[in-house]
């Protein structure tokens, strides 16, 4: 082709992409401008990339089909979860964070709940198994990546044995955080055997999903759900801490606790919303029984679930009303740290006006870009008294926010934008100061194995990193 036919493309690619990226409702102008970066300087590259990658829709059909289910399954929510819209005798303003909490889903706090920490990833699948060997009516899990190792094995053959005694078993895997299961012997057995199986998010149609979706979009979830009286809720993935698909970064460090009480039928809707898309026709009624049993002195809990088509932008502004909800401390615990304009700009806000605030994130990250684009803010926080620690012997990739020695929250959210846009989400929070000493005991051994990023450090830093890093951090919107 001649010139002039090259330049005539090369300008209408970039006018027409130009003008989708504009027309979007959900993009901040951080978001557009990193587009519209990335769109001109390869702008031919950049406009299949920005068609796979940058537009956060499942499409207006799978959009409209999940919120009605979604809709049919929260009329039950008032029924079985209460209908309190504030939370009683909350000291604030941590009412207020449970209020925000609530609006995304319709669940309040709920109290006489107890949970117990496990000690590491291998004593959680164990607890787990013997959680399922012991179910009577059903195991319900949602899990981002299973692995065919140890671990995944043991919670496989624990769910053989419940289905061939007659409980019902459902069980979904992301396609992509789960590929190499999805296609392994075991997963075979268990759709044979009886177990209930779904593959989620899957993308068998490229083309469609340029054009109506982006292929990366995933359910990043973490729910087990056992007979509706225990639930389990964390960072772990169904994988040995070696993580073999990553080994070199092992062993990842995992947070898993154990729930009993009301909390448990949050994150049982909270399946449901998942499981019902693909099967519609179950009938909803069976996920409602049996009814949790409340536990004695327990505490106020509640279930937070998100995603691409639940309250736009609900996880940012979750973190950042908890960030901003902080008056003695903050400590915040996160594989991946890319955060936006307003979780920086809380964080400093919170540090100028004298709270202790300590950052964890790992010194080796699995994603390099991550990491850069980490600590491209680390001179900013640094400034206003955030102390940044770097876990050395593993990945670390809990994720956990303590407030003020009162508040918990933890669950599958990064602090990147995956977790803000992308992805299916769930967290939850626990309102008790005694839960919350457990969590900082444990946020203590990670500082403890870390080490500390001073300022002076960071000074130090040569001019080609300072700006490789904030080269990364100025795409961190489509990272």
């Amino acid at each position: 082709m001649s010139l002039n036919v090259w330049i005539i493309l090369y300008i209408l690619v970039i006018c027409l992409v130009s003008i989708r990226i504009f027309l979007r409702k959900d993009l901040s102008p951080p978001a557009r401008l990193a587009w519209v970066m990335v769109l001109f300087v390869v702008p031919y590259v950049g406009a299949v990339i920005y068609l796979l990658f940058g537009e956060a829709s499942l499409g207006k059909k799978e959009h409209n089909k999940r919120q009605e289910i979604t809709e049919k399954i929260f009329k039950k929510t008032k029924q079985w979860t209460g209908e309190a819209r504030t939370a009683e005798g909350f000291p604030m303003p941590h009412n207020l964070t449970a209020r925000y909490a609530g609006s995304i889903n319709g669940f309040y706090p709920v109290g006489k709940n107890q949970a117990t920490l496990m000690k590491d990833s291998r004593s959680g699948i164990r607890q787990m198994v013997k959680d399922i060997d012991a179910a009577k009516h059903h195991v319900h899990v949602l899990i981002f990546i299973w692995l065919d190792d140890e671990s995944g094995n043991e919670v496989a053959e624990a769910l053989l044995r419940a289905a061939d005694r007659g409980v019902i078993c459902r069980v979904m895997i992301d396609a992509m955080g789960s590929y190499p299961f999805k296609r392994s012997k075991l997963w075979k057995r268990m759709k044979k055997s009886g177990i209930r199986t779904q593959v989620v998010l899957s993308f068998t149609n490229i083309f469609k999903v340029a054009l109506f979706s982006r292929v990366d979009l995933r359910n990043h979830r973490k729910i087990v759900v056992i007979d509706n009286q225990i639930t389990y809720c964390g960072s772990q993935n169904i994988c040995d801490p070696e993580f073999r698909i990553k080994k070199k970064y092992a062993p990842w460090v995992d947070v898993m606790i154990r729930i009993t009480g009301p909390i448990v039928a949050q994150n049982q809707l909270l399946f449901a919303t998942d499981w019902l898309y693909y099967h519609p026709d179950d009938d909803l009624d069976s996920f409602l029984t049996p009814q949790p049993k409340s536990q004695g002195g327990g505490f106020l809990a509640q279930a937070v679930g998100d995603g691409p088509t639940i309250q736009r932008g609900s996880t940012s502004q979750l973190f950042t009303t908890l960030i901003a909800s902080a008056r003695e401390s903050l400590v915040i615990t996160t594989p991946y740290f890319v955060p936006n304009p307003e979780i920086v700009a809380t964080l400093v806000a919170a540090g100028r006006r004298g709270v202790k605030i300590s950052l964890i994130v790992p010194a080796r990250n699995d994603n390099w870009e991550v990491r850069a684009a980490s600590r491209s803010h680390y001179h900013t926080l640094l400034e206003a008294g955030v102390r940044i620690y770097e876990y050395v012997p593993g990945l670390l990739h809990s994720k956990i926010l303590t407030i003020d020695d009162q508040v918990t929250m933890l669950g599958s959210s990064n602090l990147d934008m995956r977790s803000f846009d992308l992805n299916y989400e769930n967290n939850v929070l626990i309102y008790d100061p005694t839960f919350t000493a457990t969590i900082n005991r444990r946020q203590k051994q990670y500082i403890a194995d870390s080490n500390t990023i001073i300022l002076k450090q960071v000074d130090q830093w040569s001019r080609p990193k300072r700006i490789w890093y904030n080269i990364i951090a100025t795409i961190g919107p489509v990272l």
